[in-house]
């Protein structure tokens, strides 16, 4: 018997049937070993020998490969054709040698780019052994990512509370986001104006042209600078005669672009499908590990981690045979178009991403998979099929003008674009982050020399169009432009781009919102404590130099142990440097640097770090807890407080300078006010010691309030009436979830701040007993999807929605969804791997802990005390092995 490792069961399962009889295949799912959560797991002044922890969901696993392997013929290691597939069958073969029961079987590595019978057969007849220099790179990365997280991310908690961690790759990431939008925060617009003239030919054809020079001085996009310059030009071309100085018609090629990369894959699903790097990930592994369609689960893509373009000679084949039957023999090119990898890295590049069968078209696979499925896998077929089709040839024509009067000259220019074949266009073109306008309208026939006339002005068009225009900042970076500009930086691999966003977006350092990434103020700060005082390890040169030498350790050429000595002397060296720095010279220090963000300058020319209610206090940057805020100098005499700059939706903050008065309470006559601390925008009744306060409910903006409004919060909560059933009185508020009703202990959420006021007694009753219908036992609620037995362990496994969001459950363990995964969309392997991870964090120990400690004895509290302390000081130790975690897949 022959036993061959993969890493997930739905791939051990369709291997399997490939295979036949005489072959076992098993899961290992995922890794099977990591570094444990503390300190010293890696041990620099040991050669960097690292500690290895085996959890007990593996070791389960493990100890189920290991009996199977001990009465095997041969064992054979068939993960993933990568870094981190080959470091998965070097930890099994290490842990199985420990166990002794290799002996003398012999152990063989083989790797396939797709799961298809025909791969898979092929691959086993063409074994080897494991690739030792990709393990080092492997080794290398795991180490550099386990001492940067551990090092740096607990400097960040004892100058920056609040902050979460830092990542070699991640706080580069996070860096090229803050500083585009630092950019467009000190960005000052510029006036400029365009002229067009709307002419016509001979034939009174329209012909419209913009001016490109005047009176022998040619004239850029910006060079009108304003409308006296504008105005002077437009009055010239009013009296002017035209006429056509020169007609040039260009032919011109579009190439297509090449297949996809895992980089590349991730930006067009961005564009447009509307899909997250770590969606396109997910998405696309189900379609390598394969579909059952006419009975046979066969991968319908090849592996998508992967940076080379090159594809297999028989897959040009099948596109070009394709091509013919589909668009035409014309389409298809004399010779098969070859596409080198532009990766520094070969022994890390593959096969792009392509399907398995290009026969397989997508409306023949489409009823066989989901929506988002569906969707990707046409695009990969499309965008494969076209960078195997002729070229697309247009025909670029140029017209420019002479224009003459009041003794004055004016060059103009019209251009347009012809697309007189379009080759690959038939099928798809390329999405862009950043569209320009294209000249591509066909322009009419005229003569050179030609006589032109100025079109009859009307309502909606004058004959020359004067427009005034503002220079624009540069856009935020979408996921999509963000990884282009990781690539190019050479910043990260494909493998680490969807985990490093999405530990991003986890740990609060930046939001998407409409595609865009937004810098939130906790990232910034990170990335401004970085700057200031680790400057080296976020510049962007530095960190690809050090994926240049991550490169060679793959090809051979270093020694993973020298590179780490080299990187670790120096950084270990900048963190001694600040261990004894004061956290009021950090937090001097970021003053300076944010200031464009947290202290723009005012329009008035006044200082933007008064305190606006002390007058003659000084506003600086304060941490806490809870985040950073901005507060006075003279605390605790002046308690004022705010955010750290404008609002989530971009608007200033009404009561940024002081206190706002709205108007005073019918009822007491006191002042109501709106003022801003730091958590925020809230109104305030008087000046009491403890005044009666309300923050403003999500969707609420500080602009739009007033009196009535503030008033309705201050009335929170309100008594909606007694409970029909046990005539105990119904509440409603707003709280940290939103809005709720409350009675007898029960909340149950509202749709929006506005019915807070309204709800009456039946809607109310209504929503509390949905809500204890719902959560008055686990057992009763409505699964949204059932997926079965659960294959190891027995008893259901079902999605249910619960208050923090979809989560898959199996007997007492919940798991809740990733961001951005379709409920209905889960699988069971999906499902299974998410319990598993939870399972092994041991979720219910910390109940069990709370009830030893609340039964300790008076006498034994300092104890207690001491013992809570190393809690938390492991519970630190792994957030920072956390925080590496996002470096590695």
């Amino acid at each position: 018997m022959n036993i061959v490792i993969v890493e997930s069961p739905a791939k051990a399962k369709t291997i399997n049937k490939y295979l036949g009889k005489d072959y076992h295949v098993l899961a290992s799912y995922g890794h099977v070993r990591d570094l444990p959560p503390k300190d010293g797991s890696v041990k620099p002044d040991e050669d960097f020998a690292m500690s290895w922890q085996v959890d007990s969901k593996s070791q389960k696993r493990l100890s189920e490969i290991a009996a199977a392997v001990k009465d095997a013929d041969r064992l054979i290691l068939a993960t993933d054709p990568d870094r981190e597939g080959e470091a998965i069958s070097w930890h099994v073969l290490e842990v199985l040698q420990k166990k002794r029961v290799l002996k003398d079987k012999p152990v063989e590595r083989v790797v396939f780019n797709a799961i298809t019978k025909q791969a898979i057969l092929e691959a086993m007849k063409n074994p080897r052994q494991l690739d030792t220099p990709l393990v080092d790179a492997y080794l290398a990365r795991r180490a550099l990512d386990y001492l940067v997280g551990f090092t740096l991310s607990p400097v960040l908690w004892r100058k920056l509370p609040g902050a979460r961690s830092a990542g070699r790759v991640q706080s580069v990431a996070l860096r090229l986001i803050c500083d585009r939008e630092m950019e467009i925060e000190v960005f000052k617009p510029q006036e400029y104006w365009s002229i067009l003239a709307n002419l016509t030919t001979p034939n009174k054809d329209a012909l419209p042209a913009s001016v490109v020079g005047f009176d022998g001085k040619k004239i850029g996009r910006l060079d009108i600078k304003s409308e006296a310059e504008a105005t002077a030009i437009r009055t010239m071309l009013e009296s002017a005669s035209f006429s056509v100085a020169s007609v040039a018609s260009k032919p011109a090629k579009r190439n297509p672009a090449p297949p996809f990369t895992t980089s590349t894959l991730q930006q067009e699903a961005s564009r447009k499908l509307g899909f997250s790097a770590s969606r396109t990930m997910q998405v696309a592994q189900k379609l390598y590990e394969g579909i059952a369609i006419g009975g046979e689960t066969s991968g319908l893509i090849t592996y998508m981690r992967t940076d080379g373009v090159q594809i297999a000679g028989e897959a040009i084949a099948a596109a070009r045979n394709v091509i013919g039957q589909d668009f035409g023999d014309n389409y298809v090119p004399e010779k098969p178009r070859v596409y080198s990898s532009k990766a520094k890295n070969a022994q890390e590049a593959h096969e792009a991403i392509r399907p398995t069968d290009l026969f397989r078209r997508p409306k023949d696979v489409a009823r066989f998979l989901d929506q988002d499925q569906a969707r990707l896998y046409e695009l990969i077929w499309k965008r494969t099929m076209a960078s195997q089709m002729e070229s697309a040839v247009l025909e670029r024509t140029t017209i420019d003008i002479d224009a003459r009067g009041s003794g004055k000259t004016a060059a103009l220019r019209a251009t347009g674009s012809v697309v007189r074949f379009d080759g690959f266009f038939a099928l798809y073109q390329e999405g862009r982050d950043d569209e320009e306008d294209e000249a591509s309208k066909r322009l009419p026939a005229v003569d050179q020399g030609a006589a032109l006339n100025l079109a009859p002005g009307d309502a909606d068009a004058r004959p020359i169009e004067a427009d005034q225009h503002f220079t624009t900042p540069p856009p935020r970076y979408t996921e999509a432009s963000l990884v282009k500009k990781m690539e190019e930086l050479g910043i990260g691999r494909p493998s680490t781009y969807a985990s490093t966003l999405q530990t991003l977006r986890d740990r609060d350092y930046v939001e998407l919102e409409k595609k865009q990434l937004v810098p939130q103020d906790k990232g910034r700060i990170v990335i401004a404590f970085l700057e200031s005082f680790f400057n080296r390890y976020v510049e962007f040169d530095f960190t690809a130099s050090l994926e240049e030498q991550l490169d060679k350790i793959s090809a051979g050429e270093l020694s993973w142990q020298d590179v780490l000595k080299a990187f670790w002397k120096d950084f270990s060296g900048a963190v001694d440097e600040i261990k004894d720095l004061r956290v009021s010279e950090v937090l001097d220090a970021l003053n300076d640097l944010l200031a464009p963000h947290i202290f723009p300058e005012k329009e008035d020319g006044s200082n933007p770090r008064a305190c606006p209610s002390c007058s003659n206090g000084q506003l600086s940057l304060k941490v806490s807890r809870f985040g950073a805020f901005i507060g006075c100098s003279n605390y605790p005499e002046c308690n004022y407080t705010r955010q750290l700059a404008k609002s989530g939706d971009g608007e200033e903050d009404a009561a940024a300078d002081g206190p706002k008065i709205l108007g005073q309470d019918p009822e007491t006559g006191l002042d109501v006010s709106l003022r801003t601390g730091r958590f925020g925008p809230y109104v305030q009744l008087g000046e009491e010691a403890k005044p009666k306060r309300s923050s403003l409910p999500r969707g609420w903006s500080a602009p739009d309030m007033d009196l009535e409004k503030a008033l309705q919060l201050l009335s929170l909560p309100r008594d909606v009436g007694p409970h029909p059933e046990d005539g105990k009185m119904i509440s409603a508020g707003i709280g940290r979830y939103g809005p709720f009703v409350l009675h007898n202990g029960t909340y149950a959420n509202l749709s929006a701040p506005e019915e807070v006021f309204s709800v009456g007694i039946n809607r109310a009753v209504d929503a509390l007993a949905q809500k204890r219908a719902k959560s008055g036992g686990r057992a009763a609620a409505t699964p949204l999807k059932e997926l079965g037995e659960h294959p190891q362990e027995g008893g259901p496994v079902n999605v249910y929605d619960g208050r923090y969001g979809p989560y898959v459950k199996h007997g007492k363990v919940n798991a809740t969804l990733p961001k951005d995964t379709d409920p209905q969309a889960v699988t069971m392997e999906q499902a299974v791997e998410l319990i598993a991870a939870k399972a092994s964090k041991g979720g219910t120990k910390k109940t069990a802990a709370k009830k030893t400690t609340a039964k300790k004895p008076a006498a034994k509290k300092t104890a207690a005390k001491k013992t809570t302390a190393k809690k938390t000081t492991a519970k630190s130790k792994k957030a920072a092995d956390e925080a590496v975690a996002e470096e590695t897949t």
